[in-house]
């Protein structure tokens, strides 16, 4: 059996007397000991028992499991927030990270978990690279699911309750949620100071006041606009949405319908159509539409002027009727599949369609008649051709009025903020029995229905049937919202959008696909709508006249109503006095005023972050202390805005329509003129959502979801859910590769300990070889000459393990920083160098040169491999500073010196070739040996020797001399008593005297495997002592000089 030390077997410890060890067991002070040694212990008679003592067996207190609420409590304070305030007091260059805010409502999800852990990986490297990392946590405490939660909380319907009352309670839950989510943020390790005034939140004064400076700024430039037009309106939210605040489902099932509306009287260019009109035939517009619900806004119908259109007749068979109907041409088979064939009669052009009048039967208005307009977002991909426009209710069909110069200040919108038919229903249908029907009715279902029965009783609904499409949701509430003309204030997102893409030019993007990705969604804005009809916001403190309604949003005015504001809190818009925010320029005017009740669009609130980022270099004590003054006239003491840059920003890939954007849009807005603007950020990151193990999104109602505090502390089965602590959570969140989606459950945490355990089992033999009694033998002033073969070989490969890792961390791959020692770890170290080496380090003196050279190449390896490991399990690391690195050294932690990098020296091409082709023979005489294991002829690898003898010219030179070269370490390569080079003469022993040996050639080369003539000696277990129960002439020297 080969010799294996318990204590670091790859393949798990075997404690005193056979016990199998367990995960209760590993983590108990028992003493583990090699297995040579075990058997000494149990053999009394056994001559090897005297020689226990004389071996330098491995001593240390490092766990392979530690108790990880004992090691955290006393490592996690050294290695977050007292190593953030330490390096903090640096004069190092400054890695500036930003803060995404989190939103500040319910426990952490696993998001979250990988979110803050990436951030904390990279900002510990940058430590580690000697520079003072600047990361200030925030939360994002405003909108809807707070004021909702508030109100449930309250019992109360939204606005019952005054504003300030509201925002009173909002405030107080929104705190505490913060300190509960500050709280699980610190058991992930995150590196960072967690005070109060180290942190931000979007409810801070001084964060509100710097929004509003920002707000004023834009405002300044004119981009800032308030108009009455179609928006996203979420019934469920009761507040206009921006696009950044859409998700689209993919399957929403809509009732679409066909719907004739009757032409009053054909142009000229149609006469021939209407010879062949039957007696009471009608001529009808038909229009093909999934919102049913919004015909009784209908105010025109659009045709394309390119496109050729066909009079058709179709028969009704229910009322053996006929009636003809205008289709588009490219449609007519499209339509027909519906209602079957159809009798075309004549054909005209979209040009000649334009101005005609018709009727809606069920709904109608007397302001201007209903006509036929040209529009180029007609297509012929789907429909009829012909398309029913809503101005109220389309953003095409608002875009299309205005462009033809039609008045939108008398929208048609019978629609409430609940998405419910309101009294001016009544007004728009024919007959006031039906719109006393759809009054109260929500119009994305009863009312939708309701409409289609209408329809159907004047004759105007031919077809309807069931449409699965694209359709937009509430992100928050994930219900189905509408489109709806209401009076809104906008961003003027158009007027910026090329800066913005210009700006992105030089920022870097990780994955690089990300940016493809932000700058579609940036080409595709226009405007932005920023008010939110909800209370619990940042203020847009507009003032409307009483009278007119006419709001008022200036630079002066907004310069007014901030300052009192910076001097009175932010809070003070909702309690104080109109007459306090009336700006001097408009106190004299006769003109009464009321306070707008708007709020500013969360993802403006949390997009005006950047402007904290100057102060917090500049301030010691609280971010964002000083209030960010616009650059407008005003006050002398406004400093412009400035845009101070980021080294880097990392959120999920969904906020490439939301923070990621709203940053930009922001900066790039706010950018004094005559400089040309930049991004709020040079690097990028985003990463993928967090699935199960079957790539499913987590959910209550499927019972999937994983949150970190149940790999922290273990769920209420400790058998189904065990407590794996934050090392196995972090070496996850590193461990995959976050620029896709990525999964997490119960097999692959499993995983990821099992990988624990064997990182801490690596760095476990390593110290218990590098005792304080083992560093007696001092292994300074080693030369590439005092190392065997395999210790430069180690070398090299840790000289390659470190530059890789280097660049990985570089590059934000940190799943290759977890690869890459792993594969070492498992291939290079515990396959081959700790196998070789223990021998040495067990038998060999403390101060021999092979076995200080063996000792040098631990040190250095620990030392690189705790580098590498320290950013991303960082008590792990430190942990195994304090248990070894630091003893006799004058750093008192793994990250206060530095990043180790493996010298230039160690890279050795030759060592590696040269390693390349032994362990080919390696590999040959470990399948002989194996063969001979697996036949009961060895059980230990020890038992046997080694023959070489090169065969004929098939081998080469350069091998046949490397193996002369080389003959001393093959011994220690091959893990056998004896290896011997045969040149061309007889074998050492001819086979026939040899009870048994096996064979095979490689490359020209045959390698034989024979039982050892010698035997075992009872010290090193090696074969070669000269007499049964005598030690080898090794160990005899040994024992002597000790």
């Amino acid at each position: 059996m080969r010799r294996t030390l318990s204590l670091v077997s790859p393949n798990g410890l075997r404690l005193l007397g056979n016990k199998t060890a367990t995960r209760s067991t590993l983590s108990s002070p028992t003493l583990y000991i090699c297995s040579r040694c075990t058997r000494s212990a149990s053999t009394k008679a056994s001559p090897s028992k005297s020689f226990a003592s004389t071996l330098l067996l491995p001593k240390t207190k490092f766990k392979l499991w530690p108790d990880y609420s004992a090691r955290e409590s006393s490592l996690a304070k050294r290695t977050n927030e007292e190593l953030y305030a330490s390096q903090s007091n640096t004069e190092q260059p400054v890695f500036l990270f930003h803060d995404g805010p989190p939103y500040a409502n319910g426990a952490l999800h696993m998001g979250h978990a990988l979110n803050k852990i990436l951030k904390d990986i990279i900002n510990r490297f940058q430590v580690l690279k000697g520079n003072r990392v600047n990361y200030v946590p925030g939360w994002d405490c405003h909108g809807l699911p707070i004021e909702s939660k508030t109100l449930e909380l309250l019992k109360a319907a939204p606005n019952t309750l005054p504003a300030a009352e509201v925002r009173k309670h909002a405030e107080k839950f929104a705190r505490k949620q913060v300190k509960s989510q500050m709280t699980e943020f610190q058991r992930l390790s995150i590196m960072t100071s967690w005070e109060d005034h180290k942190t931000y939140r979007t409810i801070d004064r001084n964060y509100e006041l710097r929004q509003l400076r920002l707000l004023q700024e834009m405002v300044r430039k004119k981009l800032i606009h308030r108009r009455h037009k179609p928006v996203f309106w979420s019934p469920s939210s009761v507040s206009a949405l921006a696009e950044a605040e859409v998700q689209y489902v993919d399957d929403h099932a809509s009732r679409s319908a066909y719907i004739a509306f009757p032409v009053q009287e054909l142009s000229d260019s149609l006469a021939p159509i209407q010879e062949l009109v039957k007696s009471e035939e009608e001529v009808c517009l038909l229009i093909w539409t999934t919102t049913p619900w919004t015909i009784p806004a209908n105010m025109a119908i659009a045709v394309n002027v390119n496109m050729t259109y066909s009079v058709v007749r179709h028969h009704d068979q229910a009322s053996a009727t006929s009636r003809l109907l205008i289709i588009a041409t490219e449609l007519l088979e499209s339509v027909e599949s519906v209602f079957g064939p159809l009798e075309v009669i004549g054909q005209t052009e979209g040009s000649s369609l334009v101005g005609l009048q018709y009727t809606n039967k069920a709904f109608g208005h007397s302001k201007f008649p209903l006509r036929v307009l040209p529009s180029t977002h007609v297509t012929s991909f789907s429909g009829t051709g012909l398309v029913h426009m809503a101005p109220a209710h389309g953003a095409e069909d608002y875009d299309t009025f205005r462009q033809l110069g039609h008045s939108t200040s008398e929208l048609l919108s019978p629609v409430d903020d609940w998405g419910k038919y309101t009294s001016q229903i009544i007004t728009l249908t024919r007959d006031e029995e039906h719109g006393k029907r759809l009054l109260g009715k929500e119009v994305l279902n009863e009312g939708n229905s309701e409409v289609l029965l209408v329809l159907k009783e004047t004759g105007m609904l031919l077809a309807q049937h069931s449409y699965k499409h694209r359709y937009p949701y509430d992100s928050r509430t994930n219900k189905p919202m509408i489109i709806r003309a209401t009076s809104q204030w906008f961003a003027d997102v158009g007027a910026i959008k090329q800066q913005a893409l210009d700006a992105l030019s030089d920022v870097t993007f990780h994955p690089a696909s990300a940016r493809v990705r932000l700058e579609a969604f940036v080409r595709e804005r226009s405007e932005w709508c920023i008010s939110r009809q909800r209370v619990w916001g940042s203020p847009i403190p507009s003032l409307h006249d009483v009278r007119t309604g006419e709001a008022v949003l200036t630079a002066e005015s907004m310069d007014h109503i901030v300052s009192i504001l910076e001097q009175k809190g932010p809070a003070y818009w909702w309690t104080g006095p109109v007459e306090d925010f009336v700006p001097p320029s408009l106190q004299s005017s006769g003109r009464e005023f009321k306070k707008g009740t708007d709020t500013i669009d969360v993802w403006f609130d949390s997009g005006s972050s950047w402007t904290m980022l100057d102060s917090l270099l500049e301030s010691d004590t609280t971010v964002g202390e000083t209030p960010l003054r616009a650059s407008s006239p005003g006050p002398a003491s406004h400093p412009p805005i400035r845009v101070r840059r980021a080294d880097v920003c990392l959120e999920g890939s969904d906020q490439h329509r939301g923070w990621f954007q709203s940053l930009l849009l922001t900066a790039v807005a706010a950018t004094p003129e005559g400089e040309t603007p930049v991004a709020p950020f040079k690097n990028l990151i985003s990463h993928g959502f967090v699935l199960d193990e079957s790539g499913r999104k987590m959910s209550k109602s499927v019972g999937n979801i994983i949150s970190p505090a149940t790999i922290l502390f273990g769920g209420k089965d400790q058998k189904k859910e065990p407590a794996y602590g934050v090392d196995v959570l972090r070496l996850w969140a590193a461990g995959v590769d976050y620029t896709k989606d990525v999964s997490v459950g119960p097999t692959s945490l499993a995983q990821v300990a099992e990988h624990v355990r064997k990182l801490r089992n690596t760095a476990r033999f390593m110290l218990g070889n590098l005792g304080d009694h083992m560093r007696t033998a001092s292994s300074s002033g080693i030369t590439k000459d005092d190392l065997s073969l395999i210790d430069r070989y180690v070398l090299h490969e840790l000289y390659t393990l470190e530059k890789r890792c280097l660049e990985a961390y570089q590059n934000f791959n940190m799943h290759i920083a977890v690869q890459s020692p792993t594969t070492f770890s498992n291939s290079i170290l515990s396959a081959l160098y700790f196998d070789i080496t223990k021998d040495v380090l067990y038998t060999e003196p403390v101060h021999s040169q092979s076995r200080r050279g063996v000792t040098f190449v631990l040190e250095k390896t620990l030392e690189v491999y705790t580098t590498i490991l320290a950013p991303i399990l960082p008590q792990l690391a430190e942990e195994i500073h304090e248990r070894g690195l630091a003893v006799g050294s004058e750093v008192d932690s793994v990250f206060t010196g530095g990043w180790k990098g493996v010298d230039e020296c160690w890279n050795d091409a030759v060592v590696a070739s040269e390693m390349t082709v032994l362990l080919q023979v390696r590999d040959r005489v470990m399948q002989l040996l194996e063969t001979a294991r697996r036949d009961g002829r060895i059980r230990s690898a020890l038992e046997a020797v080694v023959l070489i003898e090169p065969t004929g010219a098939s081998v080469s030179g350069d091998t046949e001399a490397l193996l002369q070269s080389r003959s001393s370490e093959l011994k220690s390569l091959f893990i056998v008593s004896d290896v011997n080079i045969v040149n061309g003469g007889p074998s050492v022993s001819p086979a026939s005297a040899a009870a048994w040996e096996y064979q095979s050639d490689h490359h020209g080369i045959k390698i034989i495997v024979r039982p050892s003539p010698q035997h075992k000696c009872p010290r090193c277990w090696q074969y070669t002592a000269p007499k049964e129960d005598t030690l080898c002439g090794r160990c005899e020297d040994v024992v002597k000089a000790s």
